[in-house]
């Protein structure tokens, strides 16, 4: 059975920048097309959680490649999953924060 998705406020904030993003530097097409892979992709979490590697096993984050411009970070938190950050990979490394 698939798990419930929780965003966190950072994986929200994260989401509305890249389509803010898209819709100025791009078009809607790219946007939505942005928005339906997000939407795969967290099925597909959602379904099997597991199936993507541990990146900090301290706080048990686990990270999912979207695009090679964006990766997913979740964690399982008891009976859901809380999506952590949607990372725009172009950005420095130590702006990742949990």
């Amino acid at each position: 059975m698939p798990k419930h998705i929780i965003w966190s406020p950072l994986s929200e904030a994260d989401f509305e920048k890249v389509l803010d993003y898209l819709h100025e530097s791009w078009n809607e097409r790219v946007a939505l097309s942005f928005m339906v892979d997000i939407e795969n992709i967290l099925n597909q979490i959602s379904a099997q959680p597991k199936q993507f590697p541990i990146v900090n096993k301290k706080m048990k984050v686990r990270k999912c490649v979207v695009s090679k411009h964006n990766t997913i970070f979740y964690r399982e938190k008891n009976e859901c999953l809380e999506l952590l950050r949607i990372f725009d990979t172009r950005q420095k490394p130590s702006k990742l924060k949990f």
